[in-house]
């Protein structure tokens, strides 16, 4: 009566979550992160078990400096030296998927070039909000522009043997226009699938979505298009309530999610290094993080999940981003760790058996 399964049948035995930690996380960071830490996290997130993960943003190197290295990293994922470094440790290299973000189309003529040169990433990313004026600030184009240019992309995308992601955003309200209709965020899905896009990240860029919310939304998406494979759900938060959206999407049915090291994420800096830089200008949140890789992880693991992650090590790599960025971060896990199962009888205090024994309770 009570089987948290027979409540929620939509939920899944396995889920497939993806790593946005070079992209996501390191675009919104005001110091560079090195060619050689990417490489460093790139390489040890595929070998903890990471089959899908963002290696770069393809956009102009003006607009987000941090990414003016994409050739380097495109250039080590696609080396004989990882693939053996991949092959040493039993990670078959072609079942990762490697993901670059291009917004625009020039970005989509950057990725098929790099196709020619046999370093281009497996998928590529545009965006797409349901209110314009958020869109506006992302894209610098209308929505009716962005759907034509996202439909000549999607075909040089294929043409050139890459599949494109295409991300549905402000589903739940809009930092900038305000409320939304989640109806709205449905028939851009529909959309994007009409013209080809291969699945289609669900985002909350700002952490607008509360968990019922969350729960109605993905279900009528899988009413609609039922093929779990299709959604991937990318939760930002800013009110800590980022595991209560995972749950909610699980008890949906949602099965791909993305999530990055100590919960780094947010818009392109505004400020690099020493100096201003365009990023997105006065839309740039510092505050904004996603759900971090780690909590989730022990999350899904301790609710039964498979998931296909080495746990330890990831928390190790939690740790290692602490000292990469140089101050604390999101996750709890990495200093909480799992759930005892056996307890810690060092903790004992003394003097219970004796205590129960002179009770006469033994």
């Amino acid at each position: 009566m009570y089987d948290y399964r027979t409540i929620f049948p939509r939920m899944p035995h396995q889920v497939t979550i993806g790593d946005v930690t070079i992209r996501d996380g390191f675009q919104s960071q005001e110091k560079r992160v090195s060619t050689e830490a990417e490489i460093f996290y790139l390489s040890e997130l595929v070998f903890a078990g990471c089959k899908h993960i963002e290696v770069t943003n393809l956009g102009n190197p003006h607009l987000m400096p941090q990414f003016d290295d994409f050739e380097a990293v495109l250039t080590y994922a696609r080396s004989d030296l990882f693939k053996d470094r991949c092959l040493r440790r039993g990670i078959i290299y072609d079942e990762i998927c490697f993901t670059a973000v291009t917004i625009r189309e020039s970005a989509v003529d950057q990725a098929v070039q790099l196709c020619g040169k046999g370093i281009g990433p497996d998928r590529l990313l545009m965006m797409t909000s349901t209110e314009e004026e958020h869109h506006y600030v992302n894209s610098g184009t209308t929505i009716k522009e962005y759907w034509k240019e996202a439909e000549r992309s999607i075909k040089k995308c294929s043409d050139a043997g890459m599949v494109m992601c295409g991300t549905v955003s402000s589903i739940w309200g809009s930092p900038v226009g305000g409320p939304t209709n989640m109806r709205d965020a449905v028939e851009f899905t529909k959309h994007w699938l009409d013209i080809g896009a291969h699945d289609i990240e669900h985002s909350d860029h700002d952490g607008s979505g509360t968990a019922p919310e969350i729960f109605r939304y993905f279900s009528e998406v899988l009413d609609a298009f039922p093929d779990p494979k299709l959604h991937d759900a990318h939760f930002h938060e800013t009110k800590r309530i980022g595991s209560a959206s995972v749950l909610a999407a699980l008890q949906a049915g949602i099965n791909c999610f993305e999530e990055s090291l100590g919960g780094i994420a947010g818009q392109p800096a505004n400020f690099f290094e020493d100096r201003p830089v365009p990023g997105t200008g006065r839309y740039y949140h510092v505050s904004l993080g996603i759900v971090t890789l780690e909590d989730l992880l022990v999350q899904v693991d301790e609710m039964g999940i498979k998931h296909g992650f080495d746990i330890d090590h990831v928390l190790w790599l939690g740790q290692q981003m602490e000292r990469t960025r140089g101050r604390r971060l999101r996750s709890d896990a990495i200093r909480n760790g799992r759930t005892l199962t056996e307890g810690d009888m060092s903790l004992v205090r003394p003097g219970l058996r004796e205590r129960k024994r002179k009770l006469g309770e033994v």
